[in-house]
């Protein structure tokens, strides 16, 4: 099975922290989507798109790649980090909704994040994404690579 995952990790590298853990797991492409604008994903079985949480979003490069190189009718997944839980994958739904996708999942942890307020704290979420948060998105890829087996 081919995967493919676009991501965006820049400031403290806590999405690519967990990229890293996964992508021996099986035949992953990791596609930096500030390196990289255009892809053909259509060859792929399984799409992901992950990226740090900014201003309670996935970031615009990432929603951005994938509004222009998501193919219709693709099994897609997310992985998220962020500095305060919630629920931050509706833009990302939208577009893959909008392209007739199956999202087979999401996973999401916290991340080291010294944005704005947080800064002057030192930020929050020191040490995070920590072992427990890698194993977590090493279990959830097995569930969905698993899923595209079936």
């Amino acid at each position: 099975m081919k995967v493919a995952i676009a991501y965006y990790s820049q400031h403290h590298g806590n999405t690519k922290k967990l990229l890293d853990a996964i992508k021996d797991l099986a035949d992953v492409e990791l596609i930096n989507v500030v390196e990289c604008k255009k892809e053909d994903l259509s060859y792929y079985d399984l799409i992901g798109f992950a990226s740090g949480i900014y201003f309670g979003k996935f970031s615009k490069a990432v929603m951005e790649f994938a509004r222009n190189n998501l193919p219709s009718n693709k099994r897609v997944f997310l992985i998220n980090t962020y500095g305060v839980k919630g629920d931050y994958t509706k833009e990302m739904k939208k577009i893959i909704a909008e392209k007739s996708c199956e999202l087979l999942g999401t996973y999401g942890c916290r991340g080291f994040d010294t944005f704005g307020p947080f800064k002057l704290v030192g930020g929050i979420a020191k040490g995070h994404p920590d072992e427990n948060d890698v194993k977590g998105a090493i279990e959830f890829f097995r569930r969905i690579t698993c899923i595209t087996c079936t």
